[in-house]
């Protein structure tokens, strides 16, 4: 926390506006749009919430097919699958660990080729670091696919610029506890089309129609972000930046401290037009003659009572979702095998960085 929550949070009690609507809840929403320079928000209750809307905004519906990043966390796919719909997974490139343009391109022909068009694209931008937007938005607009942005770990970060999760028709973010802020549990839909988040604040709140009594046309959602959630969400906002520049300087850290170890790699900005908002530092660990690997410094850690955890395991390897097609180049495979995320957590104290260098050089020396 920042210290700024509590004041909307008593705002709030003082004011009665407990409900999943109030001045918090509008008020965060023109934080996020002033923050990420976009014209239309709609705050709810998870960042899976907001993949689940975006995707019925866009029309996905059963068996239609969504392109889908591999390398991401289970929340990114289960939305696709809560419409019936099928995911296409889509390997990384080696320089972002996103979604690969190569790879999409194939994949598109290839479902084209089938008699199945998808419907829509749905990128991650994995551990903060911005995905290769131009070549991605370029291929997507050839074959006329809409972009859906998980931007669930990306927010402050940006590229050439812009803020990601505002690129595409529809992007999200999320604010659950482990994410850069925290509203404890939330997220946020965005886009340029306000018609998009209209309907989405309607749907999210049981799609009730215009009238006196209760009466519904459309299936709902209760999506919606309670006024107290949002108040908490008002205080992240204030010292978002500050978190931000303090991920990037534990990134900073990690560097400094693992520099003459020639094995290691980090996830880096391929150059000035990506800024990385490094919301976990992570590391590639290579075949070296000491024999270090991803779970030796893992378990060396532990034994520290220090929790560092592998990469995402790719969703094609998933049991639940391993039956979809995918379009595999190996990097995500490779990235499981070897990668490693470090703690990176905002509130680390300098005691807390001494035990993890002091552990961390025990380990490699």
């Amino acid at each position: 926390m920042g210290g700024h929550e509590q004041s909307f949070v008593n705002e709030a009690f003082e004011t009665n506006w407990i409900a999943p609507l109030g001045p918090n809840v509008n008020g965060l929403e023109e934080d996020i749009q002033k923050y990420n320079n976009i014209d239309h928000c709609a705050v709810l209750t998870t960042g899976t919430a907001a993949i689940h809307l975006a995707l019925v905004l866009l029309g996905v519906e059963q068996d239609d097919e969504v392109l889908c990043s591999t390398f991401t966390f289970s929340a990114t796919v289960n939305a696709i699958r809560y419409q019936y719909a099928k995911p296409v997974f889509i390997d990384s490139e080696k320089e972002t660990w996103n979604m690969c343009p190569v790879e999409l391109r194939k994949a598109i022909e290839d479902r084209i080729a089938n008699g199945m068009k998808p419907k829509v694209c749905l990128l991650v931008h994995l551990y903060g670091m911005p995905s290769k937007m131009d070549e991605l938005l370029s291929v997507c607009k050839e074959f006329d696919i809409p972009v859906i942005e998980d931007s669930a770990e990306a927010l402050g970060a940006s590229y050439k610029g812009q803020k990601m999760g505002t690129f595409g028709e529809l992007g999200i973010y999320s604010f659950n506890g482990n994410k850069i802020i925290t509203t404890s549990g939330g997220g946020a839909l965005v886009s340029n089309n306000e018609s998009h988040i209209k309907e989405a604040r309607h749907l999210s709140t049981q799609a009730r129609d215009p009238a006196p009594h209760y009466q519904h046309s459309k299936v709902g959602y209760n999506y919606r972000m309670s006024n107290i959630v949002a108040g908490i969400g008002r205080g992240q906002m204030m010292v978002l930046d500050q978190w931000v520049e303090k991920r990037r300087a534990m990134n900073t850290w990690y560097r400094e401290i693992l520099k003459d170890y020639y094995y290691i790699s980090f996830l880096t900005e391929p150059n000035v037009d990506y800024f990385s908002n490094h919301w976990l530092t992570c590391i590639v660990v290579e075949d070296n003659p000491k024999g270090i690997t991803r779970e030796t410094i893992r378990l060396g850690l532990e034994q520290d009572n220090i929790e560092a955890r592998p990469l995402w395991k790719p969703m094609h390897q998933q049991p639940i979702f391993e039956s979809y097609p995918s379009f595999i180049n190996g990097v995500s495979d490779e990235l499981f095998e070897k990668g490693l995320c470090l703690p990176s957590g905002s509130n680390l104290s300098e005691s807390d960085k001494v035990r993890i260098k002091s552990t961390l050089i025990k380990i490699f020396d």
